[in-house]
């Protein structure tokens, strides 16, 4: 039988991120504690047991004290996890960000889809600083890789960034 390395053993004297840290079922996360705690783990199917050395660092958007609160986090979870806390304001909290991070994607997608795409027009700009980014760093990571895709010339225009205003409409 074949047996595939998982995530921590792939990361092994390494750093694993974890995404979104809120979203893993209650049954997993005691399974996630293990790992962490005793480094050990069995692959799927295995009954030998291997030991690795993983640094963790995870994320999430979801206040995990209330998810503790709710019973959909475990505490003892938070408690191994959260050794160094780092929070970080949301894009429309940080809007001075939101340039570098916009040319930042505008070069990752250029490069992609090898397009010759130099910037964006004033009314892009405008729009990316009025933009109330709900969906984050993500949400403007794909409105720039779609802009990159839709712009006809050099430089992303409003409208091919797809961004709709706080009415619903779309930017223009």
């Amino acid at each position: 039988k074949t047996y595939r390395a998982g995530r921590f053993e792939l990361a092994d004297h390494g750093t694993l991120f974890l995404d979104e840290i809120a979203n893993v079922p209650l049954n997993l996360q005691a399974k996630l504690l293990r790992a962490i705690e005793s480094g050990e783990l069995e692959r799927v199917g295995s009954s030998k047991t291997r030991r690795v050395d993983v640094r963790i660092l995870s994320a999430t958007n979801a206040d995990l004290k209330e998810c503790v609160a709710s019973g959909a986090f475990r505490e003892d979870l938070l408690f191994r996890l959260n050794t160094v806390e780092i929070h970080l304001p949301p894009l429309r909290e940080r809007t001075e960000d939101i340039p570098r991070l916009a040319t930042h994607f505008l070069r990752q997608h250029a490069h992609r889809y090898q397009r010759k795409i130099n910037g964006f027009d004033p009314a892009a700009v405008q729009a990316l600083r009025e933009h109330s980014w709900p969906g984050n760093v993500r949400e403007m990571d794909h409105a720039i890789e779609r802009g990159v895709l839709l712009a006809q010339g050099d430089q992303v225009r409003a409208s091919d960034l797809g961004l709709r205003g706080a009415d619903g409409a779309p930017t223009k």
